[in-house]
C-alpha cells in the first residue's frame, strides 16, 4: 500500500474529506454529514496518517477487544500514539499487513464513528448500521 491508495480508500467514503490541521506531513481525514438547515455538523477524525512513504502508518479507530486481538497477531499494529490505546491502532504500512485488511480496518474506523453520529446525520451520508433487523 502507498499513500496515494490510502488516501483513495479513505476518501471514497460518504462525507470523507482530508484536512491538514497538524501541518502539511500529517492528513487527517474526516467525516462529516451534509450541512442542512444553516447547522454545521462537527467533523469526526477516523484516520490520521503520515503520508510519508519513508515512515508510513495509519492510526485507526478499532473496537477494544478486536485492538487487543490485532496487536497481538500483527508486530505491525500497536497502540496508536498520542491517541487513547483503547480505541486507537496504529498501523505501520510497511508491506507486511495484506492491503484488504488495511482497506477493511480503515472501513471499520469510519463505520465506528459514524455510528456515533446522530441518525439524521447517518442517514444524510446513507450510512447503514451493520446488524439492524427489519431494514
Amino acid at each position: 500500500m502507498d499513500p496515494a491508495l490510502l488516501r483513495k480508500i479513505c476518501l471514497s467514503f460518504p462525507g470523507a474529506f482530508e484536512d491538514y490541521p497538524f501541518g502539511p506531513e500529517i492528513a487527517v481525514f474526516k467525516v462529516r454529514a451534509h450541512v442542512a438547515g444553516g447547522a454545521r455538523h462537527e467533523a469526526k477524525l477516523f484516520a490520521l496518517s503520515s503520508m510519508d512513504p519513508g515512515d508510513f502508518y495509519v492510526n485507526l479507530k478499532c473496537d477494544p477487544s478486536l485492538a487487543v486481538q490485532l496487536r497481538a497477531a500483527h508486530a505491525a499494529i500497536d497502540g496508536a500514539w498520542h491517541m487513547n490505546k483503547t480505541h486507537w491502532n496504529g498501523v505501520r504500512l510497511d508491506g507486511s499487513l495484506p492491503e484488504d485488511m488495511v482497506r477493511d480496518m480503515v472501513e471499520d474506523s469510519y463505520d465506528l464513528v459514524v455510528a456515533g453520529l446522530s441518525r439524521k446525520q447517518q442517514e444524510q451520508l446513507g450510512w447503514a448500521r451493520l446488524g439492524r433487523s427489519g431494514e
